[in-house]
This record gives C-alpha cells, sequence and structure tokens, in this order.
C-alpha cells in the first residue's frame, strides 16, 4: 500500500462529533479532553471487557489527550485543532512526540465511533453495493480486513477508507499514522495496539479482529462517514 498519500485538511472538534460530516470546520479546542462515549463501558461485552474499556478508553486514550496538552502548552500547537496539529507534523522528525499524541487521541476517538452494541453483521446501500464492487463480496472484503490487520507488524490500526477519487481501499498504518494525514477518508477502523485486545484474547488477536466484524463495527457510521 502506497504510504506517500496527499495531505487533506482534516477537522476533528474538542467533543469529536461525528455524527455530521468529517470535515466540517468548526473552532479549534482550548484544551484536548476526551469525548464521551455513546455506550457504556460493559455495553460492548463478552466482545470487549469493561476492564478493557477502562484501561484503553481510562488510561491509554487519556494518557494522550493529557501528553498533548502538556506538549501544546507555550506552543505553537496550543489551542489549534487536532487536525491541524497532525497535518502540520506529519513526517516532521522533531515534531514525533507531538504527532504521536495527537494522532493517537484522533484514532482512539475515531475507535469508538467504529463500534457499537450489537454491531456487526452486514452493512446496507450504498456501502454494501461499493464494498461488493472493490472486493467481490462482503465476506471476501472481511477476510482481506482481517489478513491486512493480521499483517500489521507489532501495533497500529486497520481502516476502511475511501481514496481521492472516493474508491473503498482497506489500508494498515502503523503505531500513531493515521489516514487523517494522508488524503483519505476513513469510514471504520479497528484497533490492532495490543492494549486493544490482550486482556480479553491475549496473542489471538484474529479472533478480536472476527469478534469486531461480527459483533462490534458500526456499519452505520462508516456508511455517514461516506463522500
Amino acid at each position: 500500500m502506497n504510504s506517500h498519500w496527499h495531505l487533506l485538511p482534516f477537522v476533528v472538534f474538542l467533543v469529536f462529533p461525528f455524527a455530521g460530516p468529517v470535515f466540517a470546520q468548526g473552532p479549534a479546542p482550548a484544551a484536548f479532553t476526551l469525548p464521551p462515549l455513546s455506550y457504556a463501558q460493559n455495553a460492548l461485552e463478552p466482545y470487549i471487557s469493561a476492564r478493557t474499556m477502562g484501561i484503553h478508553y481510562g488510561k491509554h486514550h487519556q494518557t494522550y489527550a493529557d501528553n498533548l496538552n502538556k506538549l501544546a502548552a507555550g506552543a505553537p500547537w496550543a489551542g489549534q485543532s487536532l487536525e491541524k496539529i497532525i497535518l502540520d507534523t506529519a513526517g516532521v522528525p522533531d515534531q514525533a512526540p507531538v504527532f504521536n499524541n495527537a494522532a493517537q487521541a484522533w484514532n482512539h476517538s475515531f475507535f469508538w465511533k467504529s463500534l457499537k452494541p450489537g454491531g456487526g453483521g452486514k452493512p446496507s446501500g450504498k456501502l454494501l453495493e461499493q464494498i461488493e464492487k472493490t472486493f467481490g463480496s462482503f465476506d471476501e472484503f472481511k477476510a482481506a480486513f482481517a489478513a491486512a490487520g493480521l499483517a500489521q507488524f507489532g501495533s497500529g490500526w486497520v481502516w476502511l477508507v475511501q481514496d481521492d477519487k472516493g474508491v473503498l481501499r482497506i489500508v494498515k498504518t502503523a503505531n500513531a499514522d493515521t489516514p487523517a494525514a494522508h488524503g483519505q477518508t476513513p469510514l471504520l477502523t479497528c484497533d490492532v495496539w495490543e492494549h486493544a485486545y490482550y486482556l480479553d484474547y491475549q496473542n489471538r488477536r484474529k479472533d478480536f479482529l472476527q469478534a469486531f466484524l461480527e459483533h462490534l463495527a458500526n456499519w452505520d457510521f462508516a456508511a455517514s462517514q461516506m463522500k
């Protein structure tokens, strides 16, 4: 997969309101905080436990926000939106800590929206049509998505995105990297960092990806992000 994508303005608000257009403009946050979840932390059980959610959302995600606030204090990033910070620091070696924490804050907020209780199954409408057109069938898409997640060496993410021509693609990103920095429109993501699944699945990433696709994926949210 070509990793040299063009940058594209990608705006995220303080509370990450993904119900509207992904690229909507709005005021930059004064400080970075966690968006509220739309479901209880035990609502994804038995596929993601309340214990995992408490650590993942309440500790890992919180740490990214806290670190970014420290890094932004008294710096040009203070008061800037996450999307501007991501775009301004992507690929800049001496700004890697800023990029990593901003991108991870954004990625995690998108991941929570990619999940829902009673999710999974098959999408409908335009999204399903485009998946079948691109991948041959929904089952072939699921196999390709899971394979990409398994193939991500070490920590990272697997995404369903639209490219700049509106074509669906499966991409994987390492560590904090994000399609938000590369000119693609994310529709859905699964976190394949070990902290996302290890308490519930140990080293069985394949089982976690299968649970995500069959029981957790929020296809309504994914469809709402399409261009």
